[in-house]
């Protein structure tokens, strides 16, 4: 390790010319991020096509990164290049005082106040598109979910029923995110229009048809409830309002954003509970005793704090997004380590998340573990699902509740069986996302609480 400036050059793999550790990142990106953590400690290094990459595992070195020093940090030429072609410079994407001016036009749509609001629609839209699920077949729980929370975001944001484009949109996304995956043909100078890079740009093409189409329809249909209509009459302190293209690009960001990531969560905790049924039972049970076979409500949500705990628990195992980068825009440090400016810095929830030195037994489901003596207990950036400081996920508000609301619905009418595999293989992009279906067969609640049931009684009394 070299030192610049009093501090020293993280240590990492060596990789190979001119690719560096490209490769063995690219074959298991996340097994990869482990592994160099585990052999190289807390702040690596690896070398990339034109630079490297700087990773973190210690939560100090992240809070440092994310709140104290946050400043001197932007999101940077990486993501830039992901997310800039599709979400524009929405404020996902924008930086410095632009950032500034639309958070602050358009964080009144995720007000507490407003959120609790979107309760009683969410429980609508759940029981409406379950309604349609039948026991004894077997779904795309991932593709349920997107769909689900696809209509959820349209109706809370837009005021619009998107039913229709869930299809349109799925696939659409689909290749977005397989473009945010790492592919040898990004070696390609960018000018070369390649097979990958069509679809991209016709997805794209997707996506804005279906925004076109919401900030019209909004346009000629303002409403006091949409996030749209307050987009197109907001003003800033300047009395400036939003030009249409900035509104395009908040529309696609909210759309995207607001869906996805939700979705994911929903699909891995679905998939965690059929592998856990004591913990299925205990949710339903605190359904039983809490609703009494009533719809869930917004009222309702303080007093199911098991159901809280299941779905922390799911973001730690499976965080939607799993890692966070920046860039510095001058040099800074790290404990004893250098980071120069204009490199990728990342921050892996998937690995901090299930660190043995925060959790213990950290690849167990736990959802017990969620007490508040243990997060008082836990280093502020031990968890960070929907990341932290000013650039915190504008919607975790919105997310927690349609997560909760969403499983409480479905979980006191049906059970999901799972029938794909037992291990959940992730490709890594923006998000976690699953590489294959996720498969689970449907029963319906009572009928399979009495089978249960049947089954217990048959092993408390064996026949003679």
């Amino acid at each position: 390790m070299s030192k610049r400036g009093g501090a020293e050059t993280p240590p990492g793999p060596d990789g190979l010319p001119l690719v560096g550790s490209l490769p063995e990142y690219a074959r298991d990106p996340f097994g990869f991020e482990r592994r160099v953590h585990r052999e190289y400690g807390d702040v690596v290094r690896w070398k990339v096509p034109g630079g490297w990459m700087y990773h973190l595992a210690d939560p100090e070195h992240i809070e440092h990164v994310l709140v104290r020093n946050n400043q001197n940090y932007v999101k940077g030429e990486v993501f830039q290049e992901t997310l800039g072609p599709v979400l524009g410079n929405g404020v996902l994407n924008a930086e410095g005082e632009f950032w500034r001016r639309q958070r602050h036009l358009v964080e009144p749509a995720f007000h507490p106040d407003r959120i609790s609001t979107y309760a009683e629609m969410m429980v609508d839209v759940t029981e409406r598109q379950t309604g349609r699920w039948r026991a004894g077949e077997i779904r795309d729980i991932h593709s349920d979910m997107t769909a689900l929370t696809l209509e959820i975001i349209g109706r809370a944001m837009f005021g619009l029923d998107l039913s229709d484009e869930s299809e349109e949109v799925g696939e659409a996304l689909e290749t977005v995110m397989k473009a945010s995956e790492f592919s040898y043909s990004d070696l390609v100078p960018e000018q070369i229009p390649t097979p990958e890079r069509r679809r991209f740009e016709n997805a794209v093409e997707d996506l804005n048809r279906v925004v076109a189409r919401i900030i019209k329809e909004r346009k000629r249909n303002p409403t006091d409830e949409d996030v749209v209509s307050m987009l197109l009459a907001a003003r800033d302190d300047e009395g400036e309002g939003m030009s249409l293209r900035q509104v395009r690009d908040e529309v696609m960001t909210l759309l995207l954003a607001g869906h996805e990531t939700t979705a994911l969560a929903l699909t891995f905790t679905f998939f965690l509970l059929a592998q856990h049924g004591d913990v299925e039972r205990k949710i339903v049970r605190e359904l039983d005793e809490e609703l009494g076979g009533e719809t869930p409500t917004f009222r309702d949500l303080p007093n199911l704090t098991y159901l809280e705990q299941v779905v922390k628990e799911s973001m730690r195992l499976y965080p939607p997004v799993p890692s966070i980068v920046r860039e510095p825009v001058e040099d800074d440090r790290v404990g004893d380590y250098r980071l120069p400016a204009g490199e990728t810095v990342s921050m892996s929830q998937h690995v901090v998340h299930r660190d043995p030195r925060w959790y213990d037994d950290p690849m167990a489901f736990r959802p017990e573990r969620w007490t508040g003596d243990f997060e008082q207990s836990l280093p502020r950036l031990a968890y960070f699902p929907f990341a932290a400081g000013p650039r915190r996920c504008i919607g975790d508000r919105f997310a927690m509740l349609e997560a909760r609301l969403v499983l409480a619905t479905i979980l006191q009418r049906f059970h999901l069986e799972q029938v794909s595999g037992p291990s959940m293989d992730l490709r890594m992009s923006i998000t976690a996302r699953p590489k294959k279906p996720v498969e689970m067969k449907i029963h319906e609640r009572e009928e399979w609480r009495e089978k249960q049931e049947r089954t217990e009684k048959a092993v408390e009394s064996p026949a003679e």
